[in-house]
């Protein structure tokens, strides 16, 4: 059985995880959040103290990780585990984005987790979302969408999500973060935040969630033929 995979990229605060999962849901595809998987290599070096800009000593803790996924039948939720430990609330702290955006700058982050990522592709129709799917996990993927939106407009998002989750915010601080981690992303040297040429730019600045999903369902039915009633895995 030959199975199917969307690749949805774009900038952080740009709704991907957000907005693939409620799609996964709707078509019967498996959602892959790569962005947790980094998030979860980023708590492990904020835990053992250590730079996520210093590449060597990241890429030394990594043999010592258990990363893994699971997915709770009870929430239909991707989970991840970190050493045994279900770290999927903690790996959203805000302070563990800027760590997450750095170790994954570092080319053995990279490698060691592009096998767990591209074995969930073989194994099942996906929609997995990050910075490098389309470009660099999932080359040969069936749809590529790039997503994004004005920096003011995914600011905005991420400080009402923050507020949501009762952790204190600064919006203005929230943007300069935003704008940080853009050129963070878009500037490393390895596998670089980028529109692939063969990408569907899906640009969100002035639609609600609502919008948003409508927008991206309607690509992907038109791209890949699909009816109304989903695509069974």
């Amino acid at each position: 059985m030959r199975y199917r995979s969307i690749a949805i990229d774009g900038p952080a605060g740009a709704g991907k995880s957000t907005l693939a999962k409620r799609l996964a849901q709707e078509l019967g595809f498996l959602y892959v959040d790569t962005g947790a998987i980094y998030r979860t290599v980023g708590l492990a070096a904020h835990r053992r103290g250590i730079d996520p800009a210093d590449g060597g000593m990241v890429a030394e803790i990594l043999p010592q990780l258990s990363i893994t996924m699971g997915y709770d039948g009870a929430d239909g939720l991707q989970h991840m585990f970190l050493d045994g430990e279900d770290v999927t609330e903690a790996i959203r702290e805000h302070q563990i984005s800027a760590y997450a955006s750095k170790v994954a700058a570092h080319p053995a982050v990279r490698d060691f987790l592009m096998e767990m990522q591209r074995k969930a592709a073989r194994e099942h129709d996906v929609i997995m979302d990050g910075r490098d799917i389309g470009t660099v996990v999932l080359p040969g993927a069936d749809l590529k969408i790039f997503l994004t939106a004005a920096p003011e407009a995914r600011a905005q998002r991420r400080y009402k999500e923050l507020l949501e989750r009762g952790q204190q915010a600064d919006f203005q601080q929230v943007l300069r973060e935003v704008v940080e981690r853009d050129r963070q992303d878009s500037q490393r040297e390895t596998a670089p935040l980028c529109q692939g040429a063969d990408a569907v730019l899906a640009d969100t600045t002035g639609l609600d969630l609502e919008g948003s999903f409508q927008l991206l369902l309607g690509i992907i039915r038109q791209r890949l033929g699909m009816e109304e009633e989903g695509h069974a895995k």
